[in-house]
């Protein structure tokens, strides 16, 4: 099995010394012979880059893709949701701590190639292919690879990334990604390098890069209490979305739970999620969601018109469709911005 697991990435440039450069993240990690680069899946084995995560699939889920969360992509629909293991950060509240702090052989995986990924979509009658739980863009040969093929056989192909990526590795990739929720960890240069070792503006570059190539984009900002100024970090977050993205860019402000190095911290008060939504709804975001939090009114989407919600979700699930077969608010009239039509399925199932 060794060698179905380890490929040579085409995302690299060799020197003559046998070192070699990854330029999947903005990291671009130099790395020597024998040695790996900072999120540990790529090796220099005799001056060529190889991943050592390719086809290893630490989880595969039918999920709604309102799990992910998309709240304005086909809504309803399933998405066949493959991870591996390895992320590009370090975050100390990691929920999936035990995939993404994983480095190769740590934990259990097998090896599923990228037809019999596609293949599983198409019997599960998945509309996309999501590729989530651990960061996949670390795992960018592969994801390519996949969503080629699913692109190929009329599957969706959906990111949910912390946006960590060069641009000259988007740029290869970007057309056959059709959807992509952003995890924005705060808004803040000092908080991204402490914590997730890692830069804010390569992420934001990378996600107006998406937004700009039609990719469907959607952003999660998670809010943790007692880590970082979330009020200000939230308006100057929403005024950079308008202006960047659009106001029509759903927002998804996360509940933060104790998990992992934070797991002495509180929970995220549910007031302060509703006060960060009318801050983030007074700097102009039209569409804006409270996550991690069932059976709260602001999972449903609301008509910026009229006020009434047109979508009314009870956890994951559709309980409410009040828009016509072009997406109108049935009560006034008004365009919603969603990308593809209600689907109705079964509830989602693991394997």
């Amino acid at each position: 099995m060794k060698g179905l697991f380890e490929r040579e990435s085409r995302f690299s440039e060799p020197f003559k010394d046998d070192t070699v450069r990854c330029i999947i993240c903005p990291r671009k990690c130099v790395i020597k012979p024998g040695q790996r680069g900072f999120c540990n899946t790529k090796e220099n084995k005799d001056g060529r880059l190889i991943s050592l995560t390719y086809g290893q699939l630490s989880a595969i889920a039918v999920d709604p893709i309102e799990k992910k969360p998309l709240a304005h992509f086909y809504p309803g629909s399933l998405a066949y949701s493959i991870s591996s293991v390895g992320c590009s950060f370090t975050c100390p509240w990691c929920q999936n701590w035990h995939l993404s702090q994983a480095k190769p052989g740590e934990f259990p995986v097998r090896y599923v190639s990228p037809e019999d990924v596609v293949k599983g979509a198409r019997r599960e009658e998945c509309t996309s292919i999501a590729y989530t739980y651990n960061e996949p863009l670390i795992n960018l040969d592969y994801v390519e690879d996949v969503a080629r093929l699913a692109r190929g056989e009329g599957v969706k192909n959906v990111l949910v990334t912390n946006g960590y990526i060069s641009e000259e590795a988007l740029g290869r990739v970007v057309d056959v990604i059709d959807a992509a929720n952003v995890d924005w960890k705060a808004f803040s240069e000092p908080f991204y390098r402490k914590y997730c070792s890692a830069d804010l503006k390569s992420v934001l570059d990378a996600t107006v890069m998406m937004a700009r190539r039609g990719v469907h984009v959607e952003v999660t900002f998670l809010i943790i209490p007692k880590v970082h100024d979330w009020k200000d970090e939230t308006r100057e977050m929403a005024r950079y979305l308008v202006d960047n993205l659009g106001p029509d860019t759903p927002l998804h402000l996360s509940r933060f739970f104790p998990h992992y190095k934070f797991s002495h911290l509180p929970p995220t008060p549910v007031e302060d999620l509703i006060k960060a939504r009318e801050i983030a709804m007074g700097e102009g975001v039209r569409y804006v969601y409270v996550g991690n939090v069932p059976f709260m009114e602001y999972e449903n989407t609301f008509c910026p018109r009229c006020g009434k919600a047109v979508i009314e979700r009870e956890g994951y699930e559709i309980v409410g469709w009040h828009l016509t077969d072009e997406n109108r608010c049935k009560y006034c009239g008004e365009a919603i911005p969603i990308k593809g039509k209600r689907e109705i399925h079964r509830r989602p199932f693991l394997f």
